[in-house]
This record gives structure tokens, sequence and C-alpha cells, in this order.
């Protein structure tokens, strides 16, 4: 694969647990190209989500190395890792992780203003992604005023705010129904095709790896097999 987005080697991740070790990632290879669409596959406990904090720079491996545009994100400092995953990563979680004080255009506006870009612009582009994703006359609502499905829409929306090269998302549709999952899928697929982002999700859903382009499975830390 020639100028890929993300090269990931022999990445291994063990976290402590009491007097016990948990080894999550055993030695992960992983390329992924511009544009590209992988799904990771996997039973939980698989490393799934863990080999998606080390793609994003949310987390650091204990071995190995991890590259976005051939830049090594394994050797910046933690403000450059947090300048890193701000400029250039869209994440996408499970448990949205919106905060509850907050109206749903303040969640999306965050990340950008933690990138001190000028307020009016931010603010005029957040109203165009939320009513890109439906959520228009939603912008002065809370969190907790909002459905699950409509939670995880202002979580794509804050993660587009930057306008990332590369959109990381942990079983986005793993918490909605069904008709809600093939909508968000569809916004994150439109998105990406409008765009070129990179996109890379963590899923159980087949219905979300039979549209990707390529889906790599894991099982103990490892990859086990690629399909195209």
């Amino acid at each position: 694969m020639s100028d890929p987005c993300l090269q990931a080697s022999g990445l291994r991740k063990s976290y402590a647990m009491g007097r016990r070790t948990l080894e999550v990632l055993r030695g992960v290879d992983l390329t992924v190209g511009h544009g590209e669409f992988v799904a990771l596959r996997g039973a939980s406990g698989a490393g799934k989500s863990t080999l998606l904090h080390l793609l994003g720079g949310l987390d650091r491996p204990d071995a190995g190395e991890v590259r976005f545009e051939g830049e090594l994100l394994t050797r910046l400092s933690a403000a450059a890792i947090t300048t890193f995953r701000n400029r250039h990563v869209g994440f996408v979680f499970q448990a949205y992780h919106l905060l509850p004080e907050l109206d749903a255009l303040e969640n999306v506006i965050l990340p950008a203003r933690m990138d001190r870009r000028p307020l009016e612009p931010t603010v005029k582009r957040a109203r165009e992604l939320l009513r890109r994703v439906g959520l228009s006359e939603r912008t002065d609502h809370l969190p907790a005023e909002l459905s699950g499905g409509e939670q995880q829409r202002v979580c794509i929306a804050r993660s587009l705010i930057n306008e990332p090269g590369l959109l990381l998302a942990d079983e986005p549709t793993g918490n909605l129904d069904s008709r809600t999952g093939e909508e968000i899928l569809d916004l994150l697929l439109n998105l990406r095709a409008e765009h070129g982002t990179t996109l890379v999700i963590a899923t159980h859903d087949a219905r979300v790896a039979a549209r990707a382009g390529r889906v790599v499975a894991m099982a103990d830390g490892l990859v086990t097999t690629t399909e195209f």
C-alpha cells in the first residue's frame, strides 16, 4: 500500500489488574490507506478498543510504534500528542462522552475552542454539522434531553468539527436500535465519501462489517485474518 494514512507495527499493551497483568495486545500490525474504511471485528476483550485508542493517540503502547502520515506518534510529547489528536483525529465513542452541562451546540464546538479556533466560523460549522445529522431543532438541548441516537449524532458532529483526516469509531451502533444504527452508519459513510476521511470502526455489527472495504478480525490481542 503506497502512502498509507496509518501504520501500526508490533503494538503491545498490558494493564495491571490488581496483582495480575492483563495482556490486551500482543504484537499487532496494521496498515490503513488514505480514505479507506476498515472494520475491526472480534469478541469482547479481543483488543479492538485498545487498538483504536493507540491508533488515535489516546493511549501509548508498551512496545511497538504508530505512524500517522509518516509521523511517529509514539515519540511525541504529551502536549504534542494532545494537539495531534485535536487537529487530525475524530473519535466517536460508544458511551458518547458528552459533557452533561453543555448543550448540543456547545458540545460540538468544544474541540475547536480547545484548538483556539475563531468562534463565529466555528459556531457556523457546528450548526451546519448538526443540521447534517438531523439535529437543527435540538441545538440547545442538554444530553439528558436527547435520545441515545441523538446523542450519538452529536458525538459524530463533534468528531468532525475540526475536519479530521482520520475518524475512529468504537461500536458506534452498539447502543442503538437497528433503524437508528443504519442511519448512523449511512451518515458516517456519506461524510467519509464527501471528505475522503479515513474511517476505522470497531464493531460487533455484521451490517457495519458488510459495508467496509476491509474487515480485520482480532482474537486474543492479535490480528487473525483480513478480508477485502
